[in-house]
């Protein structure tokens, strides 16, 4: 009976140490990435990747966004580089909250060496905002960026504005108007930030009409930028990804209940050749 007992304990305390061990082994895995990175581009590298987008804890969903959290340890990395020192920013996220990400922007646009932010799968709303900062926007092909309105709560702030235009004020309520007001000065405010960022590679007046593009509700705050239409709006944006970016990029496993819904060999994959007549 000792021995079953044993087992067991000794059963839970593996149970228990191993996913401490494997998330030790999970971080050395991107310090080295990193490390590899930084060599290769002689940069600092910095990474800003939300990957529990779809996480839940006893039923509960939790997010991850763009926060003070972040823009504090990012912040301090960009003061922890020398000004000669280029800033590599690996950016994968949702958005989040817009004084974090105005931080980040105004923290990079300042760095006087050059500042390249690689964008593998998404960087929408405050994410894009960061990017705006960068002297290269370095996207996958399939990548995309997104509007930078504000919203407040569930609302867009540029449709709230539309309620006035639309309704006489005899049947307008009072928090409607105060949202409106609220709504007015955060338009205002993003798009003057938006517009001193892009100034950096834009003439004034193209730099304004961006601006309103991106800011003042144009499109849902979800609606995909691509890499053409990116280029289109005058950012400069390329799609020389580096491998190590998309092997960094592993290292930050979504982390899911039950199996997975995708699957595929993780090997790359050609065409066979068709042989040539007269040989086998």
């Amino acid at each position: 009976m000792d021995i079953f007992f044993q087992l067991f304990w000794l059963f839970f305390i593996l149970s228990t140490l191993t996913p401490y061990f494997n998330q030790q082994m999970l971080l050395l895995g991107r310090a080295r990435k990193i490390t590899e990175l930084e060599r290769k581009r002689k940069s600092r590298v910095i990474t800003l990747i939300h990957r529990q987008e779809g996480f839940s804890f006893l039923g509960i969903p939790f997010a991850r966004y763009i926060d003070i959290d972040d823009s504090e340890q990012v912040l301090r990395a960009i003061r922890l580089t020398d000004k000669s020192v280029p800033i590599d920013l690996v950016l994968h996220t949702p958005g989040g909250l817009v004084l974090a990400a105005e931080q980040i922007a105004e923290a990079l646009i300042k760095h006087p060496a050059k500042v390249t932010v690689f964008v593998p799968h998404y960087a929408m709303s405050g994410g894009t905002l960061i990017a705006l900062a960068a002297d290269e926007i370095v996207m996958d092909e399939n990548a995309v960026l997104g509007p930078v309105d504000p919203q407040l709560g569930q609302y867009p702030a540029a449709s709230v504005i539309k309620v006035l235009e639309h309704k006489p004020a005899s049947e307008i309520d009072d928090q409607t108007f105060i949202l409106a007001d609220v709504a007015r000065k955060a338009l205002i405010q993003v798009h003057t930030t938006v517009k001193n960022l892009l100034k950096k590679h834009l003439e004034e007046a193209r730099a304004e009409e961006v601006a309103g593009i991106l800011s003042q509700g144009t499109w849902t705050h979800d609606y995909p930028i691509s890499v053409e239409e990116a280029r289109t709006l005058g950012l400069k944006v390329s799609t020389e990804m580096p491998l190590e970016v998309y092997e960094l990029m592993e290292m930050y496993p979504q982390p899911r209940g039950g199996k997975p819904s995708v699957q595929y060999v993780p090997l790359p994959y050609e065409r066979e050749r068709s042989p040539v007549k007269g040989r086998r």
